[in-house]
């Protein structure tokens, strides 16, 4: 499934890192929530985004304690005799999910080398009992149920397409994207806003929606459903944003940038 031992490795340390969060989103419990808001009126963080983000450091350090890390909620850490590898792991992907109660949410991990080129990640839903991951040129799988089996990627040409997106907290970025989602329905025949960037990925990757776009997400937020889905056989576009350990992107060109996959004949609708 993998090709080098550092591979093996990676998936190893993200599989355990990735377990570790999901373990910490299974003990939801909405008497301890003590969600803030960070930038908008949908834009939770809670206590279990920081304790899930502690648990998935924590593992990452143990194995590996020269790697860096790019947290969604603890920054970007990195030691003096740096690895080469770099982390990226957002520790509750679907926050406004966790705490209503809706199934979608995840544990995302991802590492990639000093080139920014991918090379495992694992997403990890405890509420749906599914475990996505991925190597690089070692394809993409779920586990569910206690059995693994690869993923099919998306259909090409398949009739009643659906479209995965999702939408900014911030009104004026929505009202953008909004202009954005008419053309990227051209030819499909429904939409889903599930609330998980790393899950709708994963599932452009087993075959459940045919396409996913959306624009103004961080890193974090795609980087392990990004190679699930490229592994799988679709066609994926990643933002070419400078890394976080060069200070990473500035606000308007994150704002900008698209991830997207699809089915390889769907590509062209994305503005990218």
């Amino acid at each position: 499934m993998s090709q080098t031992p550092l591979i093996d490795e990676l998936l190893d340390v993200a599989q355990a890192a990735a377990a570790a969060g999901a373990k910490v989103l299974s003990g939801r419990n909405a008497g301890e929530f003590n969600a803030t808001n960070k930038s908008g009126d949908g834009d939770w963080v809670t206590a279990f985004d920081i304790a899930a983000e502690e648990a998935v450091r924590e593992v990452i350090t143990g194995a590996r304690s020269t790697d860096a890390i790019t947290g969604e909620e603890l920054g970007t850490s990195m030691s003096d005799d740096f690895s080469g590898i770099r982390w990226s792991i957002d520790p509750l992907d679907g926050t406004t999910n966790f705490i209503r109660n809706i199934v979608y949410y995840c544990t995302s991990v991802a590492a990639c080398d000093r080139e920014g080129n991918w090379l495992v990640g694992v997403v990890n839903a405890p509420a749906l009992g599914r475990i996505y991951w991925a190597t690089k040129d070692g394809g993409a799988w779920i586990t569910e149920g206690g059995a693994t089996r690869e993923l099919p990627g998306p259909v090409t040409g398949r009739k009643g397409g659906i479209l995965g997106t999702g939408f900014s907290y911030d009104e004026d970025l929505r009202a953008d994207q909004v202009k954005d989602f008419l053309p990227m329905m051209k030819g499909l025949s429904d939409m889903r806003r599930l609330g998980s960037a790393a899950l709708d990925l994963c599932m452009v990757g087993d075959a459940t929606l045919d396409a996913y776009g959306e624009r103004g997400l961080n890193e974090h937020d795609w980087a392990a459903g990004a190679l699930i889905a490229e592994e799988s056989g679709a066609w994926v576009h990643r933002p070419q944003l400078p890394s976080p350990l060069e200070g990473g992107p500035t606000e308007p060109d994150r704002l900008a940038a698209w991830i997207a996959a699809s089915a390889p004949d769907l590509s062209a609708r994305f503005p990218v």
